[in-house]
């Protein structure tokens, strides 16, 4: 059955998906890049505090099993390949700096 969009169902109420978006959305009208990434940063060294080494190897574990049931051969080729030719371009630009 269709989802019903109109919210009909609960007597002119919001659902919580809606009030989400809808946050969101006045949220990123009122806030620029630094207050993500600031709050990005908050976000992180908290994490880092109340986990571990193990916490960050599973995550990275599960991460990388993901990608691969995601992706084929050539996805690999492909970032290996873009990540050769960024670290040829960084290295280039530190030899033109010294």
């Amino acid at each position: 059955m269709a989802k019903n969009n109109n919210n009909n169902n609960n007597r002119g109420k919001m659902s919580l998906e809606e009030a989400g978006r809808k946050g969101g959305e006045a949220t990123a009208k009122n806030h620029d890049r630094d207050f993500y990434e600031e709050i990005g940063r908050k976000g992180g060294e908290a994490t880092a505090q109340n986990h571990d080494r193990d916490f960050y190897e599973e995550i990275g574990r599960k991460g990388g099993e993901a990608t691969a049931k995601n992706h084929d051969r050539d996805f690999y080729e492909e970032i290996g390949r873009k990540g050769g030719e960024a670290r040829a371009q960084q290295n280039d630009n530190n030899n033109n700096n010294r």
